[in-house]
């Protein structure tokens, strides 16, 4: 139990269970461990918490207001970046006309660039169709900057609601999808036999946004 834990506090990054069964003595029990330590850690100044199945030790949510001042004060996304955001991570995996299409207007030049410099969003693969577009999904980045598990934690109709996120009045048939880790067409497609697939896919996507910004010029 101690040599996880220093293996986790020391660690600059979430630790999934086969990264300590790796450092930790042939035949240990990691999953008792994990357990043994998220109990010993759950009342006291920093918890052992999961996230995207991986462990990592974080300040308790009751002492948040202690690191106020130290607090970096970070850019806000623009509201296009963040419906562009909030399209990828409920649609994955999701192309650029796919996302237009949602939001009835046309993804303008560096937005997508803006949410993939961050490390939210990454290509996840091609669509099977005509021109082979690249698709959109999150990062495990994403999901440790909002807290979530997995994908599938994201708030659903009803949470938004509660929240006052949605108008009361919505248009019939208005569902807010169910996002899942499994994806579908377009996930994980590139080349596995090409090892430039996924820089090409990478240039395909810089193309896209160098023809917006040749068009609007």
């Amino acid at each position: 139990m101690r040599m996880a834990e220093a293996l986790l506090f020391a660690a600059a990054e979430p630790l999934d269970i086969d990264s300590l069964a790796a450092r930790l003595p042939a035949g240990t029990d990691v999953g008792a461990v994990i357990e043994d330590l998220h109990k010993f850690y759950e009342k006291r100044g920093v918890n052992l918490v999961r996230i995207a199945n991986k462990w990592i030790f974080r300040t308790a949510d009751d002492l948040s207001f202690l690191m106020e001042r130290e607090a970096v004060e970070q850019k806000k996304l623009s509201r296009a970046a963040m419906e562009t955001l909030a399209i990828i991570a409920y649609h994955q995996p999701v192309t650029r006309a796919e996302i237009e299409e949602i939001r009835g207007v046309s993804v303008s030049k560096g937005t997508i660039d803006v949410l993939m410099e961050t490390g939210w969003v990454r290509l996840r693969g091609r669509r099977r169709t005509p021109g082979r577009p690249v698709t959109y999904g999150t990062t495990e980045a994403f999901l440790l900057h909002f807290g979530l598990e997995n994908i599938g934690d994201l708030p659903g109709l009803d949470d938004l609601k509660a929240a006052g996120l949605l108008d009361g009045r919505l248009p019939p048939g208005f569902e807010v999808p169910t996002p899942s880790e499994s994806g579908g067409e377009g996930d994980g497609e590139f080349d596995d036999e090409a090892p430039e697939e996924y820089g090409a896919a990478l240039d395909d996507h810089l193309a896209h946004m160098g023809e917006d910004e040749a068009t609007s010029e």
